[in-house]
């Protein structure tokens, strides 16, 4: 069975600082990133996955990721995303909800998914082959992170808490 699939159209990257605000105050992005964790995860694997999800939204959207930064002394530091990350937290049933939307509406969005099994192996191929062993609707969730048009992923990750 063939998993693969296209990549979804690159939703229009907007800044706050270039939208056009008729308030004078700034427009919020257009795009949204999106992460929801375990709410049962320990504090060291909540940072793991976390870290883990977006830097499949870092690559896979370079548009998302702004200009190096630099020092007073000169000093250059990698760039990061131009938009913030929005952290969620739930319980299983949320992640398994959330999954699901994000599937439903794989032509407007893009999923990263982390699964239990992953804290048990040791590098890329061997987390992509525990993925791989598993169907969607069996995956052990940990956490998802999703990316696409502001309004679709508050959809996707509606009955999700801001994580403290």
């Amino acid at each position: 069975m063939d998993t693969a699939k296209e990549t979804p159209a690159t939703p229009a990257v907007e800044t706050p600082a270039d939208a056009p605000a008729e308030t004078g105050a700034p427009r919020p992005f257009s795009t949204k990133i999106a992460v929801v964790l375990r709410e049962d995860l320990e504090t060291w694997q909540r940072l793991n996955v976390t870290a883990f999800l977006v830097s499949g939204i870092g690559s896979g959207f370079p548009e998302v990721i702004g200009e190096p930064y630099a020092d007073a002394d000169g000093t250059g530091y990698l760039p990061m995303f131009r938009q913030p990350v929005m952290v969620f937290e739930g319980g299983k049933e949320q992640l398994t909800a959330s999954h699901a939307r994000a599937v439903a509406r794989a032509a407007d969005v893009s999923l990263a998914v982390f699964t239990a099994d992953l804290f048990a192996t040791g590098n890329d191929e061997d987390n992509r082959a525990a993925v791989r062993a598993v169907g969607r609707d069996a995956l052990d969730l940990v956490g998802v992170a999703v990316y696409g048009p502001r309004n679709a992923v508050d959809k996707i990750v509606k009955g999700a808490r801001k994580h403290p």
